[in-house]
């Protein structure tokens, strides 16, 4: 009976587990992804990860939460529930008045001396989710969007033409220091890569 118990326990945490892992993935891609892919990450079934989703999806249908789930042609994202719509323009409306935080000339900046980066590649350097930033500064037409050549469903981000006008230069290489930024971004992901 004790090692029922112990069993259902565990098997109740490792589904915590995935459901926290799949959100984690969802919220941190901020694009549809597909299933077959999120379990390639996590090296697991897709049968799980659809389990996760389902249960994800009825976590955030039963409580009152502002995420709800997305499924279409077999990628998952997460997105606002429409009720907060209202309250999500005003925020926006107010985030274009105001003249760029520090943590979008971040996020320019990178794009500026390192891009065309994903915005995986953008949120690893920064440390945090930057699908918010990133949308305020296409809209603002400081950035460009364009699909990855080399991967599905994976968009990278580059200076607009508008950005380099407004900053009086013809093209990226005239920033300041740009050689030497990129010099030492190239040295530090070599060694990122040698030692994993």
């Amino acid at each position: 009976m004790e090692n029922t118990k112990q069993t259902a326990e565990i098997q109740g945490e490792k589904s915590n587990n995935l459901i926290g892992a799949v959100e984690a993935i969802l919220f941190v891609y901020g694009e549809p992804i597909e299933v077959k892919r999120i379990a390639k990450i996590l090296k697991t079934e897709e049968g799980a990860v659809r389990d996760a989703l389902k249960k994800l999806e009825d976590e955030y249908l039963s409580g009152n939460r502002g995420l709800k789930l997305i499924f279409f042609d077999n990628k998952a994202q997460l997105a606002t529930k429409p009720d907060f719509a209202p309250l999500l323009e005003d925020f926006i409306r107010e985030e274009f008045k105001e003249n760029l935080t520090p943590a979008s000339l971040e996020a320019l900046s990178l794009i500026a001396y390192l891009g065309p980066l994903s915005r995986a590649q953008i949120d690893y350097y920064r440390g945090v989710n930057s699908s918010f930033i990133l949308r305020n500064l296409l809209i603002r037409g400081l950035i460009e969007r364009y699909p990855d050549p080399r991967r599905t469903n994976v968009f990278l981000y580059q200076t607009s033409f508008d950005l380099l006008k407004y900053l009086g230069i013809s093209k990226a290489e005239e920033l300041p220091e740009y050689d030497k930024l990129r010099t030492i971004a190239a040295v530090n992901n070599n060694s990122q890569k040698s030692e994993s």
